[in-house]
């Protein structure tokens, strides 16, 4: 076996999301350190599962609009963020900070904005990181190029301090890639796509693991359900039903 074949089959810390069903798919959560992309259209709990996995972070270790998504959750105290173990950071805000005012980011901004990204990571001990969404950062990066280097830039630092980010990815739901710009996905360690599946008239939500560095990992689709107590997976069966919860 070759040295690079020996490295990726050797276990590695993981990072428990908190997410049971998720967890399991991953045989015991996300190796640690590991830049994921959450991918898929509007309105299939991308921000939900990224929150869920936030706030379990910090029980074990305008903003404003993203806390009214978490507050009907039964696992969420406000607590955590006056305790500082879970900070919400406007990315508009950072670019104000930093003079960072083009539209357009050059190979200069880039380094900027990872090296700022770095000092928060650091000051803050961060260990979860979320960027929602990442789509609106490619944005202002617009070329291939660009996006390649601050995710390969990003991913290296993070994985560097240990910690573990999930990258939001806005895509249409009739894209046939995983990622708005088909740069993201390559790049990544891991990529978990969330859609919609129309079953008897209703909107199911889906999520399928297509990839993670690191660990095995099941490819199946499962149903994602948001309720009260969070994100709960449940398999899709062949031919598009259900498997019953306590199956």
């Amino acid at each position: 076996m070759a040295p690079r074949e020996r490295e990726e089959t050797e276990e590695r810390e993981r990072c428990i999301t908190g997410i049971d069903g998720l967890d399991n798919i991953l045989n015991g959560g996300i190796p640690r350190g590991n830049t994921v992309l959450i991918t898929g259209s509007v309105g299939t709990g991308k921000t939900s599962l990224c929150l869920e996995f936030l706030v379990h972070g910090a029980i074990a270790e305008n903003s404003d609009k993203l806390l009214t998504n978490i507050i009907p959750y039964d696992f969420f105290d406000r607590k955590l963020i006056k305790e500082g173990r879970l900070v919400f950071i406007d990315l508009p805000v950072i670019y104000d900070k930093l003079g960072l005012e083009k539209l357009e980011f050059e190979f200069e901004e880039v380094n900027i904005l990872i090296t700022a990204i770095g000092n928060i990571v650091d000051e803050l001990k961060i260990k979860r990181l979320v960027i929602d969404s990442i789509t609106s950062v490619c944005y202002r990066l617009k070329t291939q190029e660009n996006i390649r280097d601050f995710i390969l830039k990003l991913g290296s630092m993070l994985s560097s301090r240990g910690c573990t980010s999930l990258l939001v990815s806005e895509i249409s739901p009739a894209e046939e890639r995983y990622s708005h710009y088909g740069v993201e996905e390559a790049i990544a360690d891991g990529v978990v796509v969330t859609g919609n599946l129309e079953r008897r008239g209703d909107l199911l939500r889906t999520l399928q693991v297509v990839k993670m560095r690191g660990t095995m990992h099941s490819r199946a689709k499962y149903v994602l359900d948001l309720t009260a107590v969070g994100v709960l997976l449940v398999p899709l069966l062949k031919g598009g039903s259900v498997a019953a919860a306590g199956a």
